[in-house]
């Protein structure tokens, strides 16, 4: 009895949108250690938008990396330890299939991906940070 087929997903090679051989849609995003948290996150949500209307409804899996941003929370500090929990869980993983990050490694959304990703990322009062 031969194995059942399991595919092998990697991490693109370079940061942006490529398509897999199954019709799936890879998203790789690279934070340099210049990077504000809210450059970080208008670009994650640029790269899914991206992908939404270069592949319409496709699965997508999201890889992040962080460079520098070193700190005390689990190996980064306190913006990207908050990128990778609270904005990430809130406003990136409800429109991927999956995702890999730094600090948690790979996870699977146990809920379909949706497809209906807002016109634009704001940032309100609402994070903590000042609106102005």
């Amino acid at each position: 009895m031969e194995p059942s087929f399991s595919p092998d997903y990697n991490k693109p090679d370079e940061p942006g949108i490529a398509m897999n051989f199954d019709n799936t849609v890879s998203l790789y995003q690279i934070v340099s250690e210049s990077e504000s948290f809210e450059e970080a996150a208008g670009s994650a949500f640029a790269l899914l938008r991206d992908a939404q209307k270069q592949y319409p409804d496709w699965p997508r899996i999201f890889y992040l990396d962080v460079l520098g941003h070193e700190g005390e929370q689990q190996g980064f500090d306190a913006d990207f330890f908050e990128f990778q929990q609270e904005f990430w869980f809130a406003t990136i993983a409800h429109f991927v299939t999956a995702f890999e990050l730094p600090m948690l490694g790979g996870l699977v959304n146990p809920k379909p991906q949706r497809n209906d990703i807002p016109d634009e990322l704001s940032f309100g009062s609402s994070n903590g940070k000042d609106p102005s």
